[in-house]
């Protein structure tokens, strides 16, 4: 018997069949190591190929500006004839230049060659001062010496003979050739703005001490494109500074007047017949003068350069009592020489400088980005202007000479401190951290602050784990270790089933039905959170202390589900109390109270609806993972536990707990990275609005709801664009970091407690 079951034993472990049997085991075996590998090696390969295209797509914002030389050429013209402007056509091709005696001489930017000349009509009449109404819709002012005033608005011809692009500058003067007699005598200070229905000029003449201010109707003919002025109003007083510079900002109501030594008398134009001084102000510190200065772009922005190389920015800002009032924002160290000309551009924030050593510096003003310095002539410059598009810079050097610069410059106004930082932006009483991508005027201060997006990113996460952690983790230890293993079948993919309901369902139903609900019985709401708790521990009391034989029947593990009812009955009474409530302690209106009582802003859609509908899709998630690590704690330990004399709750807190701490603490991390990322819930009932308030009745806007909302309409590879893909790594980064932490955490407790 023993020799046969030796043959089979043979039969079966040796020979052709069995060598088979051992290599397809073996192949199988090395195909399931390397395929597993190969999968843990792709997956950590995709994952770092995401974030190295993240990185790829954000590195070009912090990257410095470029400058490289185009062309030299000489001046065109007289060089002995001062340079009041230079306008640049959007191409770079072709420049037109503005003298003091009157000259405009058009000229190509590649070699200088003279294109065209012409003559402003002064009638006789020298230039004695000039001022830029708008550099964006090229418009300039010429104050004249016979007291008249003079406005000329230059453009460029495009034509395309034999399909060559030939561009010809033009001079057009939108009120007649005719200058508008202002004084009697020579105009030496001149401001002026303009809009389609309206100019405002101030002016001063030689040797007076007066101020005018004079406003205009501007009128469209029926017949023509031609504009007439009617003189509506105005208003003459006396200098009380040594007045040196004359500027009218953008909104037509603010005047400065300002001395060399920066001390400014500041005028509030909102009634033209009486102008109302509102400030004397310093603008600079003692031992220091202005060498030149100049409206940022949207001419509400000072930008003063100095003797002593700095550049200061001041803005009117509404103070407590609601006036406004002149306040130094920010301060550029650019140079140790005097700065000699401030260059804006066209079209953002930023700004250019030349010092009197001949040095080129390229700043933007709301990042505090210093960009690009060169150093361009030692016998100095005499003058700086921008291309329209901010691509190119032209530079006059004191040695007769046009220098022209390419710029490549795209993304000057995003910077660590832009994004991270508290920012002052002008019309803002304070700084502070702001998103504002986009607006609907051309010369809007993007606003690309990170924190208020950060900020609500964890805001809405802690307040749906506020919710949901305290329902996952009990019902998971309950369901696990109390709950029979008949209703435990029913009930774990009963909660997990919810997981899979989509979360634009949520958002939607938490924006249309829970947030007006929640709204219309706020303090319904609230007593639910102490009657339901309270109520469920008040019946577990009484249950404990009917009589034994009343209690078994209903076994242990079923016990409950005696609580829904009772859950639903206390919900019920709870929300009928909300009238009462109101009625007894808030006169009636709970949200009333909150705003005008309690001085807590109330918004419909809030983190508090988060906090109940991301809640709620989180306890699925936390709930699921809790329970397999409460219930796969090893048997015998809970056995011991109880044969050791330990009652059922201290062997749930001194055994379990302790050994199924980690995979509950990775529960909880798991929930709170859901959390972080959720987007549609936090989109449709959040009110998507981006504020720091820790104001649990106030909405947020998170990092990922702000990309859904976006990044489609992003123009690609802005400032805007990249920064929103800066949101992404920032997710990434965030929940990488804090899955680390977790995983950390975790390792620590499985050592701490293998020992049970």
């Amino acid at each position: 018997m023993e020799k046969k079951i030796e043959e089979k034993l043979d039969k079966v472990l040796k020979g052709p069949s069995f060598e088979r049997r051992i290599r397809i085991r073996n192949f199988k075996d090395r195909f399931a190591r390397y395929g597993i590998s190969l999968g843990g090696v792709s997956v950590i390969t995709a994952v770092l190929l995401i974030m190295f295209f993240l990185v790829y797509v954000v590195a070009p914002l912090f990257t410095s500006a470029t400058v490289e030389k185009d062309a030299s050429f000489n001046v065109p013209g007289s060089v002995q004839d001062e340079t009041l402007y230079y306008g640049i056509d959007e191409y770079k091709e072709t420049a037109v230049r503005f003298t003091k005696s009157g000259q405009l001489i058009g000229f190509t930017l590649k070699d200088g060659l003279v294109s065209s000349k012409d003559q402003l009509p002064l009638n006789g009449a020298t230039i004695t001062s000039f001022t830029i109404v708008n550099e964006a819709q090229n418009t300039l002012a010429f104050g004249l010496s016979d007291g008249s005033l003079l406005i000329a608005k230059y453009g460029y011809d495009v034509t395309y003979p034999e399909d060559v692009r030939v561009i010809t500058p033009k001079v057009k003067y939108p009120f007649g050739e005719e200058p508008l007699e202002l004084g009697d005598a020579a105009i030496e200070k001149l401001a002026l703005r303009l809009n389609e229905d309206t100019l405002v000029v101030a002016y001063q003449e030689r040797a007076s001490n007066e101020v005018h201010v004079k406003n205009f109707a501007v009128e469209s003919s029926f017949l023509d494109d031609s504009l007439t002025l009617s003189e509506e109003g105005g208003a003459t007083f006396e200098q009380q500074v040594a007045l040196e510079y004359l500027l009218l900002d953008g909104s037509m109501r603010n005047l400065y007047l300002i001395s060399k030594e920066g001390v400014t008398d500041y005028y509030d134009l909102s009634d033209i017949d009486a102008p109302e001084l509102i400030q004397h102000v310093d603008l600079l510190p003692q031992n220091d003068s202005i060498s030149t200065i100049r409206f940022l772009l949207g001419d509400y922005s000072l930008m003063i350069g100095t003797e002593q190389g700095m550049v200061h920015q001041w803005f009117p800002v509404r103070n407590k009592e609601d006036d406004f009032k002149l306040q130094s924002v920010r301060q550029f160290e650019v140079s140790d020489k005097p700065i000699v000309m401030i260059a804006i551009e066209h079209a953002r924030r930023g700004f250019a400088t030349i010092d009197q050593a001949g040095k080129f510096d390229l700043y933007h003003s709301t990042s505090e980005r210093h960009l690009e310095s060169l150093e361009i002539d030692p016998n100095g410059l005499a003058f700086l202007s921008f291309t329209p598009r901010a691509n190119g810079v032209l530079l006059e050097t004191n040695s007769g000479k046009i220098v022209t610069y390419s710029v490549e410059n795209e993304y000057a106004d995003v910077s660590f401190k832009s994004l991270w930082g508290k920012v002052w932006y002008e019309g803002y009483e304070e700084p502070g951290y702001t998103w504002q991508s986009s607006a609907a005027s051309s010369d809007f201060e993007p606003k690309l602050s990170m924190m208020p997006l950060t900020f609500g990113t964890i805001k809405a996460a802690m307040y749906s784990m506020l919710f949901a952690v305290p329902i996952a983790i009990l019902a998971a230890i309950y369901t696990a270790f109390f709950m029979d293993s008949k209703t435990r079948q029913w009930i774990k993919p009963s909660v997990e089933l919810i997981e899979a309901l989509p979360t634009v369902i949520l958002g939607f139903l938490a924006g249309l039905w829970l947030a007006p609900m929640m709204e219309a019985n706020l303090s319904g709401f609230f007593a639910v959170l102490v009657v339901v708790p309270v109520g469920v521990l008040l019946f577990g009391f009484a249950w404990s202390r009917l009589p034994r034989a009343i209690r078994l029947w209903v076994p242990e593990g079923k016990r409950t589900l005696l609580m829904i009812p009772v859950v639903f009955l206390l919900g019920y009474f709870a929300m009928s109390l909300d009238k009462p409530l109101e009625d007894t302690f808030f006169n009636g209106d709970m949200r009333h109270w909150l705003t005008f009582s309690a001085g807590i802003d109330f918004d419909q859609r809030n983190a508090m609806v988060i906090g109940f509908a991301m809640g709620f899709a989180l306890i699925p998630t936390i709930f699921s993972v809790a329970e397999d690590a409460i219930y796969n704690v090893p048997r015998y330990l809970i056995n011991g536990s109880l044969a050791l004399g330990a009652s059922t709750w201290q062997t749930m807190v001194g055994v379990v707990l302790p050994t199924a701490s980690p995979g509950i603490f990775s529960a909880i991390m798991l929930g709170f990275g859901r959390g972080v990322g959720e987007t549609m819930i936090v989109l449709m009932a959040s009110g998507n609005t981006p504020l720091m308030e820790l104001n649990i009745f106030e909405g947020m806007r998170t990092l990922s709801a702000n990309l859904a909302v976006e990044m489609a309409e992003a123009e690609v590879y802005s400032s805007h664009y990249r920064v929103l893909f800066l949101s992404g790594l920032t997710l990434f980064v965030f929940t990488f970091f804090f899955n680390t932490l977790a995983e950390v955490v975790r390792e620590r407790m499985r050592r701490r407690y293998s020992s049970l």
